[in-house]
């Protein structure tokens, strides 16, 4: 059975060079061996990464006469977005007990008193 687009998405993002490269793209176009540059690894392996976010939906390869720039397709970001945005109400519900319960315990704890000088 093959992985539904939102598995393949957080697929492509479980790997932090890819997360890396997604921010190297947010702030422009790059050919894979500007993406390469900050890396420990050659053009071949960053292709690697950039084969995993194609299949993602996360980069697009395009082609301008002899420069093939990459560019950040956000879609499937947004996609996550609205996916963690379902547990909005856990975790404001959760915050919202624990900012009770340090609220109870700093009403119950004595304050030590200021020593006199």
């Amino acid at each position: 059975m093959p992985p539904d687009a939102l598995s393949r998405t957080f697929a492509a993002l479980a790997d932090p060079t890819r997360r890396a490269i997604l921010a190297r793209l947010a702030g422009g176009d790059c050919t894979v061996g500007e993406l390469a540059k900050p890396f420990a690894m050659s053009g071949p392996a960053v292709s690697k990464h950039l084969r995993v976010l194609e299949r993602a939906g996360l980069v697009a390869r395009g082609r301008h006469a002899q420069w093939r720039p990459c560019r950040l397709q956000a879609a499937p970001i947004r996609t996550v977005a609205e996916w963690a945005a379902d547990y909005r109400p856990f975790w404001d519900a959760s915050y919202a007990r624990l900012d009770a319960y340090l609220t109870r315990l700093m009403s119950e704890t004595p304050t030590p008193e200021t020593p006199e000088r």
